[in-house]
């Protein structure tokens, strides 16, 4: 945390396919050693086996995976004399699409199905239709700060 001033948000292109900047930050999440042209083949490849799968338009599809993936609440770690309480905190916007990406990238590469794209495909379905094991991890997430509700009042 810088202590002189506020660091500007570097402003994110939207992806040229789609022109969706939700689009172009879940490629830069998917991205492995700089390597973008891979990761946009990846996911586009992805949304082309959506589309034959679901019959519905993939953009669809990862909009409502990504909303549904997005964590509203969350605990976070806070000492007070001596213990610590998980404290219950409400997530900031950019703060849920970065652990909904995050989440579902990461999920989708411990699948075991044979190509990413095939993982990445599987994994964004599953999160549109409320399954798989991103949801998963939300509805814990979720289930945690409920169970810790009674040390909300230690919110800084």
């Amino acid at each position: 945390m810088p202590r002189k001033r506020e660091v500007p948000k570097r402003p994110v292109m939207p992806d040229p396919k789609y022109k969706s900047k939700l689009v172009s930050k879940f490629i830069n999440c998917l991205m492995k050693g700089g390597k973008k042209s891979m990761a946009e083949s990846i996911l586009y490849d992805a949304f082309g086996i959506i589309e034959r799968r679901t019959k519905e338009p993939p953009l669809k599809i990862f909009e409502r995976a990504m909303e549904n993936s997005r964590p509203r609440i969350e605990v976070k770690s806070r000492r007070v004399g001596g213990s610590t309480y998980q404290v219950p905190i409400e997530v900031r916007a950019t703060r849920q699409s970065a652990l909904g990406i995050r989440w579902l990238v990461s999920f989708a590469r411990k699948r075991s199905e044979k190509s990413m794209s095939e993982k990445l495909a599987a994994e964004l379905i599953e999160a549109a239709s409320q399954r798989g094991a991103t949801i998963k991890k939300k509805e814990d997430t979720h289930r945690m700060a409920e169970a810790n509700k009674a040390f909300a009042h230690y919110r800084w």
